[in-house]
């Protein structure tokens, strides 16, 4: 309640109420602290193992939130069991034109339509050549460059695996976010099939003798049942690791009347409207697949019950980008708790 009511309140005001200078102030602000604070301090423990790494506990931080990997040692320092950075894309890019993020506190909720804005897959690795990693498991978001035709994305995908294959220890191929134009069509059957066929055979081979860093593909919560069957299979056929469901959403549903102005900003809604379609979607995976890919649930989670209930679902790991965005650091020791106690199945 005190980040609701006065942290936040206080961050908008001084940040001339604009969500993205918001945003951007406070990875600064944690950039600079985060190497000072005790690793792990806030840490709640509840190791699992999940693609062959061991996790301190099962609550990330989501892609999105720290595209260009500026501020890692302060997401250990404040609890989060393994941290996800970008989507990184092949070619340095600014994203869409701002404004790009809009915060809809009634709704708990955000919509942005950011385009993938970093520094580069170049620029990413060189930062973790000389920082190193964060003292957590490190995920990758890798995405295709806005300029790059869909016909040649699978080469932009195998530039970006191949620079940061080094640093990553797993890699998630975002083909589901709403705001580069054509990226979803990429999770069609015959476009995901090559793209994957060509990423898992890299892999292999940048791994030599050792075992290949895992694939996991990030998909849309706006699939059909079909259309994810389908997807699930391809992944399947192509030994990808594991599912990270959802993304955002182009839906609309569960904006609050009061904030159904926004509902026309184009872009992927995220945050409480998303809660129950992540835990169906997260529910479908792991039943059409018989539990055989681990899954990391990620939407809506603004309380300890909605990452249990995406666990419950048949997820492995949760991550959190909204509700930590609109409710603090708080967030990340609560849903550790609730998972933690949450009585074995």
């Amino acid at each position: 309640m005190f980040f609701d009511k006065i942290v936040r309140p206080a961050l908008y005001r001084l940040s001339y109420h604009d969500p993205e200078l918001v945003h951007e102030r406070t990875v600064g602000v944690l950039a600079r602290l985060g190497k000072l604070a005790p690793r792990g301090a806030f840490r709640v423990d509840d190791p699992v193992t999940v693609l062959g790494l061991r996790f301190p506990n099962r609550v990330g931080l989501a892609a999105g939130m720290d595209k260009n990997g500026r501020a890692l040692p302060a997401w250990a320092a404040l609890g989060f069991g393994f941290v996800e950075v970008g989507t990184v894309t092949r070619l340095a890019q600014p994203g869409n034109p701002k404004p790009r993020l809009f915060t809809l506190p009634a709704s708990d909720a955000i919509i942005n339509r950011m385009g993938f804005n970093n520094d580069g897959a170049e620029a990413l690795a060189a930062k973790l050549a000389r920082d190193g990693k964060p003292g957590v498991p490190l995920g990758v978001s890798i995405g295709k460059s806005k300029v790059t035709p869909l016909d040649e994305a699978v080469e932009d995908y195998r530039f970006s695996l191949r620079a940061l294959h080094p640093y990553a220890d797993y890699f998630a191929i975002n083909v589901s976010s709403p705001n580069t134009p054509g990226l979803r069509q990429l999770q069609d059957r015959a476009a995901l099939a090559e793209l994957l066929g060509e990423l898992r055979t890299t892999s292999v081979e940048l791994a030599g003798a050792g075992a290949p860093t895992p694939v996991l593909v990030k998909v849309a919560p706006d699939l059909t049942d079909d259309a994810l069957a389908e997807l699930l299979e391809v992944a399947l056929e192509h030994g990808v690791a594991g599912i990270i469901a959802t993304n955002t959403t182009l839906s609309r549903d569960g904006i609050a009347p009061s904030e159904s102005g926004l509902a026309g900003q184009a872009g992927g809604l995220s945050g409480r409207p998303l809660t129950a379609r992540a835990a169906e979607v997260v529910r479908f995976v792991h039943d059409h697949t018989g539990g055989s890919l681990p899954i990391i649930g990620v939407g809506g989670i603004t309380g300890p019950d909605d990452a249990v209930r995406l666990v419950d679902a048949g997820a492995s790991l949760v991550q959190l980008y909204t509700g930590f965005a609109l409710h603090g650091p708080g967030l990340v020791r609560r849903v550790s708790r609730g998972l933690a106690a949450r009585p074995s199945k």
